[in-house]
């Protein structure tokens, strides 16, 4: 291993260097990342997932930056050019993208004027006059290049000129100072295109609008991307062209007093306009999108980890119900482990519907299966539904509730050959009524069916780099998957699929051996299961629940290879089974067992709780009983509501309306927070304020302070601001002539954006 590398790593996470070093070991030994967390955590001192997962990548990314080096250094030694500084630049670099800046200029260029100037032979003219000569001729040194291809002197000077502009913007620390300058003091615009189509002026606030790079916002740079896809604008940077083309003139010339310096600049200043700069911009661009969609990609996968944490309604009979209109509302009625038990289709809402036909058919599907809880679909007709169901359980007494449940994806999931399998017999809707009620009762094993894409708790997901965005949110269901485990017994393939060292064909061996063997009585059968050998088993077992099986230590989370661990614990503290809620392990009776303190605790907490199921600790779906109308609300109302979904500028809260209402970031902390992630996690159960009800539009602003709180805090930001005017003795007029400005132009764009992330109900 690389000890440079490693001591970089270690330096990053603030952890030790045999942390990291360990961790690698394991690693390479084909450990994957759940299980070292879980059950290595004595050699890797307690790292958890993110951590593992960070060490992985970035000595993946140094081994590559290492190699690359190598081979640049090589390419550049073959060509005789490498000397001792070249040398040490190059092994200095940080990232593969400043080793790429130090390779340009020894790189093979396609057809560009300076190469076709070099292969005519003007590289020594452009070298003389990069000497800076004091006196002679540069027209008579042009002369003496005139040859078939250059036909006069003029041509070998333009030759030599279009040489040194390549030179300029092959540069790479001349570039480095300008990127630098132009990132901190430059101004990225955008007008719109004439005659771009924007019908629903979508894009409006940047039909015209001006922001300094160094602040613009991640979803601000990624709708520019989108706008200026979709040909809406045009994207331009504006900065201080002359006084970087007079630092690049400085930077060659020195002050010399030569005879080519009026030709020198000419040529310095086209280097700069025609290649150093557009090069820059296009790096800045695509430095900025890369930053936008790394940032959208992390709160897209905390976002999907939040919501498979939900936890799951157990011990319910739930009524699934899709909304529709002239295809109907489909039900779905299953038990308490998700299995159907009956479909049935309403026409409640259709031109021929009959509302009283359909409460008589959901009434008598609640009384006969005795529903507990309804789980309403948030598509098209879902306000309907809602009333329906509340005027339902209002009207007949029921001891019933319900939750609308996003049904983004259910459609997806209905379609796809799992779904045809499990219900052949279904119509595709109907399928989307069980998988609707299945989210409410128990959302992992269900979502985990779906294409994370589909879901809705991300922004922008379309114009993510596919792979980046697949990798990193198959690490948020690999971690939220294998935190919970599984039942080997009634765990799907879906399900298996993602538990640590099993893969899609495991996972398939593992049913059809159930299937054709009966249930699995004990871990140890796990072996028996073609393709599954001694490692993969090393790596699932511990995350494969048996319930009422042969061994009682198969319904914790306990590794097998410390079941004798386990059994001399319990002995020794004088414990007779698992589940024992009050269970003691005084120190002086487990001290010379051998046990290490991270494989001791969770032991300790396995005994004590061993069906604990990791999602308890997060707050459950909001059940009503009664509809809330838009007309209802006031400006102040404190109401209660569940976070749907969390993107850069706020978060969308299901308040139990028919949209959801948006937290902006503003309104969410007494204090300045840099991304509402700070405060809110989709799943959230939150109480919020209202701030503005737009009936005509539906649309509600919410706050997650008080009126109080927020003038409280909007009194304090002012004096402050007062304050440091009075201290610096310059009144910022100008910043407080353009507040009012500023204010109307965010509510024009919070309405745009309510309208294009707003969740539906």
């Amino acid at each position: 291993m690389n000890d440079e590398i490693i001591k970089t790593i270690a330096e990053e996470l603030k952890i030790s260097e045999d942390q990291v070093r360990v961790t690698l070991s394991l690693l390479e030994e084909g450990a994957t990342v759940p299980f070292i967390a879980r059950y290595r955590k004595d050699q890797t001192k307690g790292l958890d997932e993110e951590q593992i997962l960070f060490i992985e990548k970035k000595f993946k990314y140094e081994i590559n930056l290492k190699e690359r080096k190598e081979a640049v250094l090589g390419l550049i030694e073959q060509q005789g050019k490498l000397t001792d500084e070249i040398r040490d630049s190059i092994l200095a670099c940080k990232k593969l993208s400043e080793v790429e800046d130090l390779y340009k200029p020894y790189k093979q260029k396609k057809k560009t004027r300076a190469a076709v100037a070099i292969k005519n032979g003007l590289q020594p003219l452009a070298d003389w006059m990069l000497a800076l000569p004091a006196e002679g001729s540069l027209a008579e040194e042009a002369a003496k290049y005139i040859t078939e291809e250059v036909k006069t002197a003029e041509e070998a000077i333009q030759g030599a000129k279009d040489i040194i502009a390549e030179n300029v913007s092959d540069n790479a620390k001349l570039r480095w100072s300008f990127k630098d300058t132009i990132m901190k003091s430059g101004v990225i615009t955008t007008k719109k295109k004439k005659d771009a189509e924007d019908e629903k002026h979508v894009y409006e606030m940047y039909y015209e609008r001006s922001e300094k790079i160094s602040q613009i916002a991640n979803h601000r740079v990624m709708a520019i991307d989108r706008a200026e896809k979709e040909k809406v604008i045009t994207v331009s940077f504006s900065y201080d062209y002359e006084h970087l083309e007079e630092e690049a003139y400085k930077a060659y010339v020195h002050g010399a007093d030569t005879i080519v310096a009026e030709t020198m600049r000419e040529a310095i200043v086209d280097g700069c306009e025609r290649l150093l700069f557009p090069s820059i911009e296009n790096e800045i661009r695509s430095d900025l999108s890369e930053r936008a969609h790394t940032s959208s990609i992390e709160v897209f996968s905390m976002n999907l980890e939040k919501l498979l944490s939900q936890p799951p309604l157990k011990g319910r009979i739930v009524l699934g119900f899709d909304p529709g209109y002239a295809n109907g509302c489909k039900l779905a009625v299953l038990d308490e482990t998700g299995k159907m038990l009956t479909v049935s289709k309403i026409h409640p809402f259709d031109r021929r519907g009959d509302l009283e036909k359909a409460n008589a058919e959901v009434l008598r599907l609640i009384n006969k299966y005795g529903v507990q809880i309804v789980a309403i679909g948030n598509g098209t007709a879902s306000r309907e539904s809602e009333k329906m169901m509340a005027d339902l359980i209002r009207e007949n007494n029921l001891k019933v509730e319900y939750a609308i449940v996003s049904e983004a994806g259910a459609s997806v999931w209905s379609a796809q050959e799992e779904a045809r399998k499990e219900f052949p017999d279904l119509a595709v809707e109907l399928r989307s009524a069980v998988s609707i009620g299945r989210r409410l009762l128990d959302p992992l094993p269900e979502l985990i069916k779906i294409d994370p894409k589909s879901i809705g708790v991300g922004q922008y997901q379309h114009d993510l780099p596919e792979k980046a965005l697949n990798e990193r949110l198959d690490e948020a269901i690999m971690k939220v998957v294998n935190r919970v485990g599984a039942d080997l017994n009634t765990a799907s393939t879906e399900l298996l699929t993602h538990i640590s060292g099993l893969n899609a064909g495991i996972a398939r061996e593992i049913v059809n051996y159930r299937n054709e063997n009966g249930r699995f009585t004990n871990r140890e059968q796990l072996l028996k299961v073609k393709k599954l050998g001694p490692k993969a088993y090393t790596q699932c077992a511990g995350f494969l629940r048996i319930m009422n099986g042969e061994e009682p230590l198969d319904e914790t989370n306990i590794h097998p290879e410390s079941y004798d661990a386990a059994r001399r614990l319990m002995e020794a503290c004088g414990i007779t089974a698992i589940g024992t809620a009050d269970a003691q392990f005084p120190e002086e009776k487990v001290r010379d067992l051998g046990i290490d303190p991270y494989t001791l605790k969770d032991i300790e907490d396995a005994i004590r709780t061993p069906l604990r199921d990791y999602r308890d600790q997060f707050e459950g779906a909001i059940l009503r009983s009664d509809v809330l109308e838009l007309s209802d609300l006031k400006i102040g109302d404190q109401l209660s509501g569940t976070v749907r979904n969390v993107v850069d500028f706020g978060a969308f809260v299901d308040i139990g309306l028919h949209e959801d209402g948006l937290v902006h970031i503003t309104h969410m902390s007494m204090k300045r927070i840099s991304h509402p992630s700070e405060v809110v996690s989709v799943g959230d159960i939150v109480t919020v304020y209202v701030l503005e009800v737009d009936e005509a539009k539906g649309r509600v602003a919410l706050s997650l302070l008080p009126k109080e709180k927020l003038e409280e805090r909007d009194a304090a930001l002012a004096a402050n601001r007062r304050n440091r005017s009075k201290r610096s003795g310059h009144p910022n007029d100008r910043r407080k002539k353009d507040e009012p400005r500023k204010s109307a132009n965010m509510d024009e764009a919070m309405a745009r954006l309510m309208e294009r992330f707003g969740n539906k109900h």
